[in-house]
């Protein structure tokens, strides 16, 4: 039996171009006749059952000149029963193209063969008999015995005797059998009667066929069902679909690529993985998948995967693919070098860079974006680098692959181990420093860290009982002790200006503060600690500026508002300066008449007056600003006028346009402002009020 050729076709190219390179692939099924074709090889399918009677029968047989066709002329392809007029294996969504054979169809139970092709062939040994009764009927009533020829070998028979039900393809020779063949009782497909062998295995083995052929066929309307979902760009639908055609066809390499390219559209990155490199198992040409697969080892960062399949043998790779994949293995390289000397701000850099050109998806890439903000004390936006990582479930990369030297995975359980203890969540310090160390138990930085790790956590547990136990000093010496294993952890550092605080050791307190603040910017319990130590050497404006910048970062704090307030009337008074009439103020007062205004920019003390207009949107947009800046500076006096109300004082102070800003100390008009920004609006107010 002849096979053709099974081809990859349809929306697969040669190129990994991003408009293509995520397409359904369309391998339509190859399905060839279970038996020969009733043509010689090269024949035309449109040549007559007379034609092919006339070669069998070279001598003579008035019954076996019938016509072909009913009508007496050729039996055209748009005339069999099982057979499309353009077929194609392209599988274009498009349409069939061209005009080649398709896989044929099935017949289906009761349906009747067509007569086209002649009254069908009985034949037992190497004798052919046909049943005819001078008509195309196929219920004929009268045998005619056609005696055996020395070119019997080339005869072919006139009608499409098919086992299986399925019209044969042409171009493909006989194979007469040498079993006895006999006529059974029918079904109504070929006339009164059908082919059976004398053996009965072969009736189940041409059941077998046609079931095989049925499956396949309903696999392929369903994958066309699949791939019009995924154009309309109904990837679930496209998804399940695929499913269901995988499920009746679990080895064409075909339906796995195209699952792999919905999967990719739904961002399921490695499980399109697994589905590319089972169609490449199933079938080791096929292009398609390995360019699919190139693309997606490039998304996931893997250099070396992606090379592999990007250049496999015999196929030549895309030079626009091939220059990324060489572009991203310059900006690891430079990653790599930088990181071995500390510059942190080159990896930043280069890690951007490699996101940039398409490496989108890499996890590892991701965690060394974070590694590089804990260096460089960002700790918060190490978080969220980590916060934002591709996640992928139930996948992990092969231990082969590398990342700085470490197994890919376990470098990135060796970050986040870094980046929690940073952040004072040591319980997932240990528990992912221990990963890494499963994954990649030779890795030296790995076992470093996870030994660091471990000690700093004993140390500050420890350190904690001590303190909670009124033991100070002892305590200091606990996170001191944590601080061998990690010179960068703000929350040692804090912890124990506390414990130098309850001693009375204010100096001591200010500098692990200061530590800690360096490491870790705005860590509020560290601005609270300093500015309270600040405060008992008397150290009025150093307290006042960590007051200003805890009530920035908490500015619904009660408590810090009014320690920043009792701060500033410190500062005053240390300067010599006049507060009576000093106190706390929570919102904008709005004035109306000339005499409350003078009165008020009159009080001692700096005043800010807002002039505005209901109908402004410049002044409405800036209003809640304003309105925040009072609760930050609750010592500064908080003034509003509407001009449209309040003509007399739009006049008297020259306001024409809003919104103006007027800033006055006792009395005294010091700065005026149109429509300034809300960063130098609070400098403003920040420089006259100290």
């Amino acid at each position: 039996m002849s096979h053709s050729k099974k081809l990859h076709t349809g929306f697969d190219s040669l190129t990994l171009n991003d408009s293509d390179k995520n397409k359904p692939d369309f391998k339509e099924l190859d399905l060839g006749s279970p038996v020969s074709p009733l043509v010689t090889r090269g024949g035309s399918a449109s040549s007559s059952a007379n034609g092919a009677a006339a070669a069998a029968t070279s001598s003579s047989s008035s019954s076996s000149s019938s016509s072909g066709s009913a009508s007496g002329g050729k039996t055209t392809a748009a005339q069999l029963p099982n057979s499309d007029k353009n077929s194609s294996h392209s599988g274009e969504l498009s349409g069939f193209s061209g005009s080649g054979p398709t896989a044929p169809r099935s017949l289906k139970p009761g349906h009747r063969r067509s007569v086209s092709a002649g009254p069908p062939l009985i034949y037992s040994g190497s004798s052919f008999s046909t049943t005819s009764n001078g008509s195309s009927s196929c219920n004929g009533n009268a045998t005619h015995s056609v005696s055996s020829h020395p070119n019997t070998s080339n005869v072919l028979p006139s009608g499409n005797i098919c086992p299986s039900g399925k019209i044969l393809k042409t171009g493909m020779t006989c194979r007469v059998s040498n079993r006895t063949d006999t006529l059974g009782t029918g079904t109504g497909n070929y006339g009164h009667g059908s082919i059976v062998r004398s053996c009965s295995s072969n009736i189940n083995n041409n059941n077998n066929n046609v079931k095989t052929s049925n499956v396949a066929v309903d696999a392929e309307e369903v994958k066309r069902a699949g791939n019009e979902m995924y154009r309309k760009g109904n990837f679930v639908e496209a998804l399940k679909l695929y499913d269901k055609a995988i499920s009746m066809s679990p080895e064409n390499a075909a339906y796995r690529s195209n699952r792999a390219a919905t999967l990719t559209a739904l961002g399921r990155l490695t499980e399109a993985v697994s589905d590319c490199e089972e169609a490449v198992r199933l079938d080791p040409g096929y292009n398609r998948a390995h360019q699919r697969l190139a693309s997606l080892y490039f998304r996931l960062g893997q250099v070396e995967n992606a090379r592999h399949h990007l250049c496999f043998p015999g196929h030549h790779p895309d030079p626009n693919e091939l220059l990324k994949l060489q572009s991203f293995e310059k900006h690891l390289n430079r990653c790599a070098e930088s990181r071995k000397i500390g510059d942190w701000k080159t990896v930043l850099r280069e890690t951007d860079a490699a996101i940039a050109i398409g490496v989108d998806s890499s996890p590892q890439l991701v965690a060394c974006k974070a590694e590089a903000h804990l260096k460089l004390h960002q700790n918060e936006d190490a978080d969220s680098c980590l916060s934002n990582m591709p996640k992928f479930e139930h996948y992990s990369p092969s231990s082969q692959v590398k990342f700085f030297g470490m197994v890919a995975e376990a470098y990135v359980q060796y970050i986040r181990a870094q980046v929690e203890m940073a952040l004072g969540r040591f319980e997932n310090a240990v528990s992912s420093a221990e990963k890494a160390g499963l994954l990649d138990y030779s890795n030296v930085e790995i076992a470093s860290v996870l030994t660091n790790v471990k000690m700093v956590v004993r140390a500050r547990t420890r350190g904690n009982n001590l303190f909670s136990s009124g033991r100070y000093s002892e305590a200091c010496s606990a996170y001191g002790e944590g601080l061998k294993y990690d010179s960068y952890s703000s929350i040692l550092y804090c912890n124990r200006a506390i414990c130098w605080s309850k001693m009375g050791l204010w100096e001591n307190s200010i500098e692990d503060c200061n530590v800690a603040l360096r490491i870790q910017p705005n860590y509020t319990k560290a601005l609270l600690r300093r500015a309270v130590s600040n405060e008992k050497l008397g150290r009025w404006s150093e307290a006042v500026r960590d007051y200003e910048a805890l009530r920035r970062e908490l500015p619904g704090d009660n408590e810090v508002a009014e320690s920043l307030h009792n701060a500033q009337v410190a500062l005053k008074k240390s300067r010599g300066e006049f507060v009576n009439n000093m106190k706390m103020s929570g919102e904008v007062e709005e004035i109306s008449s000339l005499e409350k205004f003078k009165a008020a920019i009159s009080s001692p003390g700096v005043s800010l007056v807002h002039f505005k207009e209901a109908s402004s949107e410049k002044c409405e947009e800036i209003s809640p600003f304003v309105n925040l800046l009072c609760v930050r500076y609750p010592y500064v006096h908080f003034f509003k006028v509407d001009v449209e109300e309040s003509l007399a004082i739009a006049k008297s102070e020259g306001v024409r346009t809003v919104p103006t800003f007027k800033i006055y100390k006792n009395g005294e008009k010091l700065k005026e402002m149109i429509n300034p920004s809300h960063q130098f609006l609070e400098d403003s107010v920040r420089g006259y009020s100290l």
